[in-house]
């Protein structure tokens, strides 16, 4: 149970933070939570992060399910709490044009590797066992990815994070798909090159 609420506050924070505050606001939320939560349930945050680290062999197919609804609890609360309480919703229309569909899949693919990538390689890998800075490393993962493709697709590099602005309507609900195949395939990437370069590493 301490593992499901981390996550729900987590990702709450997260989603908040990207409603709020773009993709910098996302990136420092991410960055703190990570560090409050990080000991508890290994602050993912983050469904794809969690598929990535379910596929590294660190969490149990039980607690990825788990995981997961945690995480979506998490969105919905905030996007309510950022719509109905702080006013702000977005006009509903779709981060990525019509022609730019592509762009958009593969930069939310290629955002959501990234994170998964370092999540994988800071705070699980023996070698980085006990540092200080994966939490630094992570949410400045977040903020990097949004600076520089975040203009294809919205940077949301997150289900979660997806489906909470799809519900606050800073994003759109005919192109969450976009968000689910890219993400989720960024996470199965990562898990995977993972596992290819730190054989080892069990």
């Amino acid at each position: 149970m301490r593992k499901i609420i981390t996550e729900f506050i987590g990702t709450f924070f997260l989603v908040m933070g990207a409603a709020l505050g773009g993709g910098l606001g996302a990136g420092l939320a991410l960055m703190v939570m990570v560090y409050a939560g990080g000991h508890i349930s290994g602050a993912h945050y983050n469904p794809a992060v969690s598929l990535a680290v379910w596929i590294r062999g660190k969490l149990t197919g039980g607690d990825l399910l788990g995981y997961w609804m945690s995480q979506v609890a998490g969105a919905l609360a905030a996007a309510l709490v950022v719509s109905y309480v702080f006013k702000q919703a977005g006009g509903g229309t779709c981060a990525i044009p019509d022609g730019a569909i592509v762009q958009g899949l593969v930069a939310e693919l290629i955002g959501t590797f990234a994170l998964a990538y370092v999540v994988l390689n800071v705070a699980t890998a023996k070698g980085n066992s006990g540092n200080s800075f994966y939490g630094l490393a992570i949410g400045g993962t977040v903020v990097t990815m949004a600076t520089v493709i975040g203009k294809y697709s919205g940077g949301a590099y997150n289900p979660a994070v997806a489906i909470g602005l799809c519900i606050q309507k800073s994003l759109c609900w005919s192109q969450i798909w976009i968000y689910l195949v890219g993400c989720f395939g960024g996470g199965l990437l990562a898990g995977l090159v993972f596992k290819l370069n730190n054989p080892d590493d069990k």
